[in-house]
């Protein structure tokens, strides 16, 4: 026998676990399958630290009660709401408690195929289990998005890999590597390889690699007035996107492609000055072309004002960032990619999230280009799981009421 559910979330980092804390509190049957916070603990390198301050860095249940300064304060471990970077282990470590709090029934598994029914869709998991859902949420964040710049083609997969590929980069100590980038990641993962004792290099189309300015604390009225804080950095307009992101929704598609254009370039956080200063950066080159020789990776270098260069190194890791294309999620059958209506790559949502195919609901990268920046960040998770499930609870046909045995805990409690 088929079991069924009335929604599945797929995915159990910061938006699908925020998502089954919101619905589970109205009732909702549901299902959420996915490893645990997988990509913060499977794709992130070990002692980085986030970019965006404790306030902004958290999953979300509908009474705000477990936060990461509550999990902090439990623990004794140093927190503040801005001021100090929140460490790679320690949102990891409340990610898992927030799990075992608000979705204690999460399957551990994968979902290996998602296809359309007559009345819903089924789902098949890599334990082989079949199961359907009324609707299904797509949660899995930037897996399957990574981008690797096609000049890099002619390497092979030893000498090429992308910075989503190393989480202890103990393992390039004494040899020599290239990072390709100029952003959050290329900085940190540049500064860390330093620190482990590997010879690294980054190779920047910019012509400068900026690093964030440590924010004065406490902030003076003028500052504070004119740059209002908002979880994805000072200014009016990221309190815009934060603030506002169902009317970004519904802005003409022109607008918000002004809006957006060249906000948050690429940066280092404040936390790596004095640290990033021993890295050697060949910034305002551009890859022209790559190739092996040997176990050597050859990178062809070419500047804006035509200067040539050519670079040997053991290891080249790009550290280039990630582009929705939902054409890429292995799980989607041939029948929903079909009638999924997309525009660059990615799904045109309802103003709830939904897609063109009726139930099927896409959060997180994915909805960027419907609800504007603030779907990049872990903080986008707060609008979203309570947008969402209202919708869903409103549009529910089948409610579960769990018993005081297996109820989620929402209590404050010392232990997840």
């Amino acid at each position: 026998m088929v079991n069924t559910a009335d929604v599945a979330i797929i995915g159990a980092g910061p938006y699908g676990l925020s998502i089954a804390a919101h619905i589970g509190a109205k009732d909702i049957e549901h299902r959420i399958v996915g490893d645990p916070m997988q990509f913060w603990l499977g794709h992130m390198p070990k002692g980085m630290l986030l970019k965006s301050d404790g306030f902004a860095s958290g999953l979300y249940d509908p009474e705000g009660i477990f936060t990461l300064r509550h999990y902090c304060e439990e623990r004794n471990i140093e927190y503040a709401d801005v001021g100090i970077p929140v460490r790679l282990e320690d949102f990891c470590g409340y990610g898992l408690a927030f799990q075992q709090r608000f979705a204690p029934n999460l399957d551990n598994q994968k979902l290996t195929s998602l296809e359309r029914t007559g009345t819903g869709f089924m789902l098949r998991l890599s334990d082989g289990e079949r199961f359907t859902a009324q609707r299904v949420v797509i949660a899995t964040g930037l897996s399957h998005f990574e981008r690797l710049p096609a000049e890099l083609a002619g390497l092979p997969k030893d000498l090429l890999s992308h910075s989503s590929a190393h989480v202890d980069v103990g393992r390039f100590k004494d040899r020599d590597v290239t990072v390709i980038g100029a952003g959050a990641s290329a900085t940190e993962l540049a500064t860390l390889l330093y620190e482990a004792g590997s010879k690294v290099r980054m190779v920047s189309r910019q012509l400068s690699i900026v690093l964030h300015t440590r924010m004065q604390l406490p902030r003076p009225l003028a500052q504070t007035i004119r740059w209002p804080l908002s979880p994805i950095g000072p200014g009016w307009k990221p309190r815009f996107f934060t603030d506002l992101p169902v009317v970004f929704h519904h802005l003409p598609k022109l607008v918000q492609e002004r809006l957006v254009r060249g906000f948050l370039g690429p940066a280092g956080g404040y936390f790596l000055r004095g640290r990033f200063d021993q890295v050697s950066i060949l910034a305002g080159y551009q890859i022209a072309g790559a190739e092996a020789r040997g176990d050597i990776a050859i990178l062809s270098l070419k500047s804006r004002n035509g200067d040539t260069r050519r670079i040997e190194t053991e290891h080249v890791i790009a550290a280039s960032g990630y582009r929705a294309d939902v054409r890429r999620l292995p799980f989607l059958s041939p029948g929903i990619r079909s009638q999924l209506k997309l525009v660059d790559n990615v799904p045109e949502l309802s103003s709830h999230f939904e897609a063109s195919v009726p139930g099927l609901f896409f959060v997180g990268p994915a909805a960027v280009h419907s609800f504007g920046p603030v779907l990049r960040f872990a903080c986008g998770a707060k609008f979203t799981a309570n947008r969402l499930a209202n919708y869903l609870a409103r549009t529910s046909r089948v409610s579960n009421r769990p018993t005081a045995a297996a109820a989620p805990q929402y209590a404050h409690s010392s232990r997840p």
